[in-house]
């Protein structure tokens, strides 16, 4: 396979490089959203060179009733969907045929932020500064669900600031945002692990621990 690979060693390097872009930030009210689980990983080196407080953001995949793996959709935490409109008319469903699988989906994300954020109140979003991050984004269909749920709530700004993302995604999330802050976009691009000399999976316990260990810090200031 042709193209750069390896372009960060971990995700915690690639968080404090990506920090070292939004130090800009620095002093206002602000909010660091991690995309579980990775990306909260990254997120959480962003919030301690910005010295702000830790949060998560979850949208889900809908899964197509044939093949989980294929995309025609994701929901927001508040259950609003966004589909794949063109898929599903070439696959011929209607999103009648996808409303059991929305439902378990919306449950996963509940489960979710109950378990990472241990009882805390959720974060205040209207105002501030809302900085969404995550360790890479492939297509960014489900992470779109994400950030126009989170418009609804009026930050006053809203960045994605991820290490690597193709150019054409980079583009389109633009419309979503008010920036984007992207290290890479290489025009070769198959999967997010491809750039990273370690991409291990992510445990619920080291979200759990990220958020935990953030929390404790922000409340001691």
């Amino acid at each position: 396979m042709q193209g750069v690979i390896n372009l960060f060693q971990d995700r915690q390097t690639a968080g404090r490089e990506l920090a070292e872009k939004l130090l800009k930030y620095k002093g206002e009210d602000l909010l660091v959203l991690g995309v579980p689980r990775g990306g909260v990983i990254v997120a959480a080196e962003v919030a301690k060179a910005l010295a702000a407080p830790l949060d998560v953001i979850i949208s889900r995949k809908i899964g197509a009733p044939f093949n989980p793996e294929l995309a025609l959709g994701a929901v927001a935490p508040d259950g609003t969907v966004l589909f794949d409109e063109r898929l599903l008319d070439l696959l011929r469903l209607g999103r009648d045929d996808l409303q059991e699988e929305v439902a378990d989906q919306l449950e996963e994300i509940r489960r979710r932020l109950k378990l990472y954020r241990g009882g805390r109140e959720p974060s205040r979003y209207d105002g501030r500064t809302v900085i969404v991050v995550d360790d890479g984004i492939a297509t960014g269909f489900t992470l779109r669900a994400a950030l126009r749920w989170l418009r609804r709530h009026d930050p006053g700004k809203l960045v994605l600031a991820v290490p690597v993302a193709p150019p054409e995604v980079v583009e389109r999330l633009r419309q979503d945002v008010d920036e984007v802050v992207c290290l890479e976009t290489p025009e070769e691009f198959y999967t997010v692990g491809q750039f990273y000399k370690d991409f291990r999976q992510i445990t619920d316990e080291e979200v759990v621990a990220a958020l935990a260990h953030n929390y404790r810090h922000s409340d001691s200031q």
